[in-house]
């Protein structure tokens, strides 16, 4: 089974403005409301390619509520942990002649609660994938995500980690089976400016060498790095298409790349789908489908 956590999950409304005014009343033009956070935005994808998965993480009110019944509606395992006090975050981003974002709080996480959650965590077993992404919340420790891997250390689960900084660089000496940083991540890492493919894959190694197993490396319009496990180096162009909603493309990319690895067992295919899942996502309004993907793996690698 595929575990996904995420920390503070929130619903995302969407809304769109014609020249939005402060000071003002303001009608919109378009709205929606979706569940998010990285690792929920990962389960999505992973089930919208075919996977069943498991999310984990903490739900709050009846904003978590209706986190929890969007994502049972999409077939995903919602088996967050409620929180007593406070309530799942909103977060607004409004569409105008410039893109605005309100982000929400969330609840209180407290030691009782991440201690249900590490039971779950426990059950874990090494035909298991989990999958660590975004952000920890200041009510919760700094160090959740090496706590994580830490407790779970000779148990062979192959640990997906999508964060940035000290958060990333804090499990590496755990040897996560993936980690994707993108070249601006990867740069600040490492105190250098990082433009152009052939500049990502030295920094890639770098992590490798530090024990991440496989490195990728995203870019956005100029494609993807990837240093994998094995030795080899992959590097692409991004796929051609319009951009339309880059929220979700990265942990997209995640979501395919596992897919591509879990289905087929060759790096190579898992970086490919990794990468047209992240731009079938960038591409689309919402989060990609298979169809969406399918359809880029053919105009992009011929296959």
């Amino acid at each position: 089974m595929i575990y996904t956590v995420t920390f503070n999950p929130s619903l995302d409304y969407i809304v769109d403005v014609d020249h939005l005014r402060l000071g003002s009343v303001n009608r919109t033009t378009h709205e929606v409301i979706y569940p998010g956070g990285k690792g929920v935005n990962v389960s999505i994808v992973l089930k919208n390619l075919g996977f069943d998965n498991t999310a984990l993480g903490f739900l709050a009110g009846f904003t978590g509520e209706e986190i929890r019944e969007r994502m049972q509606k999409a077939g995903i395992n919602a088996e967050f942990i409620t929180v007593r006090e406070g309530m799942s975050r909103i977060n607004i981003k409004v569409r105008s002649d410039e893109e605005s974002e309100i982000n929400g709080m969330g609840p209180m996480i407290g030691s009782a609660d991440i201690e249900k959650l590490y039971q779950k965590l426990d059950t874990l077993t090494e035909d298991d994938v989990l999958v660590l992404a975004g952000s920890i919340p200041s009510v919760m420790p700094e160090t959740m995500y090496s706590d994580i891997m830490k407790r779970l250390e000779g148990k062979r689960i192959r640990i997906a980690v999508d964060a940035t900084r000290d958060l990333l660089m804090n499990v590496i000496p755990y040897r996560p089976f993936v980690i994707k940083p993108n070249n601006h991540e990867l740069g600040e890492i490492f105190g250098v400016e990082l433009k152009t493919r052939e500049d990502v894959i030295p920094y890639a190694k770098k992590l490798k060498e530090q024990g991440a197993r496989n490195v990728i490396v995203s870019m956005a319009g100029e494609g993807a790095v990837m240093v994998a496990e094995d030795g080899m180096e992959y590097s692409s162009p991004a796929p051609k298409g319009k951009v339309v909603n880059s929220v979700g493309a990265g942990d997209s990319m995640v979501a395919g790349f596992l897919a591509g690895y879990l289905a087929t067992g060759s790096y190579e295919q898992a970086f490919r789908m990794g990468m047209c899942t992240g731009s079938a996502s960038a591409f689309s309004e919402e989060l990609a489908t298979k169809e969406e993907v399918e359809a880029l793996m053919k105009a992009t690698f011929g296959v």
